[in-house]
Formats: C-alpha cells, sequence, structure tokens
C-alpha cells in the first residue's frame, strides 16, 4: 500500500486510540496526537492518554510534553506535528494522526491563516482589560468593534474571545479577515488517507458513562485535586470532568453527583463534536465501528 499518512478523526470515546494502535501495529506507524488536551503532561487520566506499555509498543508523539501552565496553540500544533510527520517519513514509518480537535485536522489539511505573533504586553493589557470589564461587557464592546469576528464567538469562549481582541489591536484587521487568508498545509504532496470514526449515539454515551467511572477509579480524582489552583482561563483547566470533580474535592458536590456533572458535560461535548465533524469533515471516510479489515478496505479505496 502506497500511503504517507493517515488521519483518524472522532469524537471522545469513539475507539480511535485503540484503532490507531491496530492500524501502527499493521502498516508500521508512528502515532501523532491531534488532541488539545491529551498534549498535557498532568492529565494523563482525565484525557484518557495511551498507556505507558502502549508508547512502549508503538512511537508515539506529541502526548504530555507540555505543562498544564502552558497555553498550547493550534500553531504551536501545526509546527510540532508537521515535525513529526518528517521524523516518521524519515524512519520509513507511516504518520497515524488522531484525536478529535478538529481545528488540529483544519491546520494540517488546510494551513493556518498567517497571522502575525502579537506581542506580548498586548495580549497582557487585554487580559486585564477583561478582567477589569468582565465577560459579558468586553464582548460587547469586542462585537462592536469586530462584529464580523464576534459573530463566529460567544462571550463564555472567555480565551477565544481575548485572542481575537488582541489580534485587533495588534494588527488593526479583524481576526476574521486573517483567517479567510490560505495557508500550506504541511500534508501537500504526501498520499494521505482520511478517517472519521463515528459509532452510533447511543453506544458513545454508554462508554461515555463507563470510561469516566473507570478514571475515577484509576486516578482522575488525584489529578483534579493536584490542578485546584490552576488559573480557570488556562485551556488545560477546561478538560472534561476536572471542574465536577474539584467541586467534590472542595465539598461542593458529591461523588455521584460529581460523576453524574462529568458524563453530561461530556455528553453535550459529543453533540458539538459531531456537528462540528459532519459540516467540516463530510468528504471523508466515515465508519461505525473500528474493525481493522474494514478500515483497510476503506484506506485503499481513498489511495485508488
Amino acid at each position: 500500500m502506497s500511503l504517507d499518512v493517515v488521519l483518524i478523526a472522532g469524537p471522545t470515546a469513539s475507539g480511535k486510540s485503540a484503532l490507531a494502535m491496530e492500524l501502527a501495529e499493521h502498516l508500521r506507524g508512528t502515532i501523532i496526537n491531534a488532541d488539545s488536551m491529551q498534549v498535557y503532561a498532568e492529565l494523563a487520566v482525565l484525557t484518557a492518554r495511551p498507556s505507558a506499555a502502549d508508547e512502549m509498543r508503538i512511537p508515539h508523539r506529541l502526548y504530555g510534553h507540555v505543562n498544564v501552565s502552558e497555553s498550547y496553540s493550534v500553531g504551536r500544533f501545526q509546527e510540532e506535528a508537521g515535525a513529526a510527520l518528517e521524523e516518521a517519513r524519515s524512519s520509513n514509518r507511516i504518520a497515524i494522526v488522531t484525536g478529535g480537535t478538529g481545528l488540529y485536522f483544519d491546520a494540517l489539511t488546510k494551513g493556518l491563516s498567517p497571522i502575525p505573533a502579537v506581542p506580548v504586553e498586548i495580549r497582557e493589557s487585554v487580559r486585564r482589560r477583561f478582567e477589569t470589564m468582565g465577560r459579558e461587557p468586553f464582548f460587547e464592546e469586542f462585537a462592536r468593534r469586530d462584529p464580523a469576528t464576534a459573530a463566529k464567538l460567544r462571550a463564555s469562549d472567555t480565551q477565544r474571545v481575548q485572542r481575537a481582541a488582541a489580534v485587533l489591536e495588534a494588527t488593526g484587521r479583524p481576526l476574521a479577515e486573517w483567517q479567510s487568508m490560505s495557508g500550506r498545509s504541511v500534508l501537500a504532496g504526501l498520499k494521505v488517507a482520511r478517517l472519521v470514526l463515528a459509532p452510533p449515539r447511543e453506544i458513545l454515551f454508554e462508554r461515555i458513562d463507563r470510561r469516566f467511572e473507570a478514571m475515577v477509579r484509576q486516578g482522575a480524582l488525584e489529578e483534579a485535586r493536584l490542578l485546584l489552583g490552576l488559573d480557570r482561563a488556562l485551556p488545560a483547566a477546561k478538560a472534561l470532568g476536572i471542574a465536577q470533580l474539584q467541586d467534590y474535592v472542595l465539598g461542593r458536590i458529591t461523588l455521584e453527583g460529581a460523576i453524574a456533572g462529568a458524563q453530561s458535560a461530556t455528553r453535550r461535548y459529543v453533540k458539538r463534536q459531531m456537528t462540528w465533524l459532519r459540516n467540516r469533515m463530510k468528504d471523508w471516510n466515515w465508519s461505525e465501528e473500528p474493525q481493522l479489515s474494514n478500515i483497510i478496505t476503506l484506506i485503499r479505496s481513498e489511495l485508488t
């Protein structure tokens, strides 16, 4: 099979990691992470990161290499994923990129817009103004100055709103305008198979419930407790389940309530993931179940 890269997208708990392992063993692959939460070192359990045993069996890249105090960006992902792709190719291995962060796949397949770097002092100025004004007034002011970008955001997307405001401040141009400019795909010239793994909703929801209960048994509470002081504005603080478990640690709710709340939040997140995937990955190969023989057939069909 003449192939350079396999992309495996899909919602949380769809079985992407297990499929990536099977494919990597079958095709002699290197697995590259495309999940915005699995990059964080301190969130191994809460993000269902591949185990140490899995990483010993198959080369894994971009997992657990970022501190939770950092804001990992899609631009950094594109750069690091590009390097990991080159490493895989130089080792005569097929790169298998898997995860549930749609923007990361967009960055790989379409490239990123040439948005200039925003100076630290401007980012800090915007952050201070946000904290002084409050979320809703800040968003309303931003929407008046940049209605096109604001129409794509919600006030609750605090990190994205602040970034958009900082880009406007630094460049004088709306973020939406920058985003309309095309970049270069790091996959240009490569033979790529694109898969979306999407089991039926009822199966996904059952897996979500079982998996979170298992996470609690495996140490998710300890992870949540260790991160109690983490700035809530940081991306890592938005990991699924962390808020509910921290509420339990602080005595605000019962453990049963925390688990139920985290399961419910994860189900809502999966619904949003599926909407994004259906809208943005219509032309990818879709599969409900990760049976290796079927997946190999799908890959072959895309390459012929």
